[in-house]
């Protein structure tokens, strides 16, 4: 089962995280990233989808060293709609910070100075979708299928932010 499909399931399991106001928020915070920085939405949604492929690897190297809880405490405790440094801090060193920034620029054709700046609020959107699955009266709760998928334990390699984004925002519309 594809990422959207866990984030949807969360939508319809009231013992999840997830709601239709939570997707609409992280769309809306979108096109207002697009709007501010004068980028279509796709270019927006192409730097979260690199960005979360940076943040993915973050996370499973924090499961692999501190376990389940570890990863899905960084994603409670920084998930969000509003910039956030500490939680790009929290998941990549400054150098790393600078290569995601390189490799966003250089994929995007966006400045890499204009995504060092999006950074702070393109981590806590994409960790705000993974929270969707998170348990809704025990966050810290093992088993989050949204952010197991996104850490893709299967190993099938099929995990992008960027399509996660378009499909919410047609099964919202």
């Amino acid at each position: 089962m594809g990422l959207f499909d866990q984030i949807l399931g969360a939508v319809a399991n009231p013992n999840q995280q997830g709601s239709l106001g939570q997707l609409g928020s992280i769309i809306n915070t979108v096109n207002q990233l697009s709007d501010r920085t004068g980028t279509d939405p796709s270019t927006i949604q192409s730097v979260l989808s690199i960005v979360g492929s940076q943040v993915r690897s973050a996370l499973q190297q924090k499961q692999a060293t501190d376990g389940n809880e570890a990863a899905q405490s960084l994603v409670n405790q920084y998930a969000g709609t509003s910039p956030n440094p500490q939680a790009v801090d929290s998941l990549f060193p400054a150098g790393i910070q600078q290569q995601v920034a390189q490799i966003a620029a250089q994929r995007t054709g966006l400045d890499p100075g204009m995504v060092q700046q999006l950074l702070p609020l393109a981590v806590p959107l994409v960790l705000n979708f993974l929270q969707s699955g998170a348990n809704a009266q025990n966050p810290q709760a093992g088993g989050n299928p949204v952010l197991n998928s996104f850490l893709d334990a299967d190993g099938d390699g099929d995990v992008d932010i960027a399509d996660a984004l378009q499909m919410a925002n047609r099964y919202i519309r």
